[in-house]
């Protein structure tokens, strides 16, 4: 399986970043379309609104998050289809804007496809 990656949308890009996929759901502030032109924006694939806001970028609700995100990503088989076979022509960068490195959906979406 191919390298992938969780990376802030505010950082540079790389060149091991491979594919680019923002796996936000709403754009993030600050950033232009533009800036982000080598980018597939997936924002089907992020946790649902009513999820994201429960969420809250808390830490402690982390675990449980996770759980529900996943039981949603089990229901959007197109979408992580689609991931799967980005990673199988090589490595894929999931973008996302959240400040918390440890605690956001793209840790979770990793973390989900590489089981």
């Amino acid at each position: 399986m191919s390298k992938l990656h969780a990376r802030r949308v505010y950082e540079s890009s790389s060149e091991q970043d491979g594919q680019r996929v923002l796996v936000d759901r709403i754009w993030p502030r600050g950033i232009r379309k533009k800036e982000l032109s080598d980018a597939i924006w997936l924002k089907d694939i992020a946790p649902s609104t009513a999820l994201r806001q429960w969420f809250g970028h808390r830490p402690e609700r982390w675990t449980e998050f996770r759980k529900r995100y996943w039981a949603e990503l089990n229901h959007d088989t197109d979408q992580i289809e689609a991931l799967r076979k980005m990673m199988k022509k090589g490595p894929v960068t999931l973008l996302y804007s959240a400040h918390d490195s440890e605690h956001n959906q793209a840790v979770a979406l990793k973390e989900y496809l590489e089981r």
